[in-house]
């Protein structure tokens, strides 16, 4: 019996050590052509669109000069949250209207 017991628990660990290597490698596998996917897929991938240039301020109608700045930066703000405009346009855009 101790020889029958020893062949099974010999058996039993070679088997699970193939079947963690074979786990592994598979893992390992999947991963590369994970990789390989991602990589193709940004080859020929379309190149980005252009964002449109964000519309020109209306000029400042006299004595109502602080009420279009804050209806511009609303629009602005609107542009921002769309996507259209990137946080550093959207800087650049609000700086150059608080200036004037």
């Amino acid at each position: 019996m101790p020889g029958l017991l020893r062949g099974v628990a010999r058996t039993a660990v070679v088997a699970g050590t193939a079947t963690a290597v074979s786990n592994r490698v598979s893992r390992r596998q999947a991963g590369r052509w994970a990789q390989q996917d991602v990589a193709a897929s940004e080859q020929y991938a379309p190149p980005p669109a252009a964002a449109p240039a964000p519309p020109a301020p209306a000029p400042p109608v006299p004595g109502d000069d602080m009420s279009s700045k804050i209806a511009q930066l609303k629009e602005l703000g609107q542009l921002k949250e769309q996507g259209i405009l990137t946080e550093e346009e959207f800087a650049a855009q609000k700086s150059r209207l608080l200036a004037s």
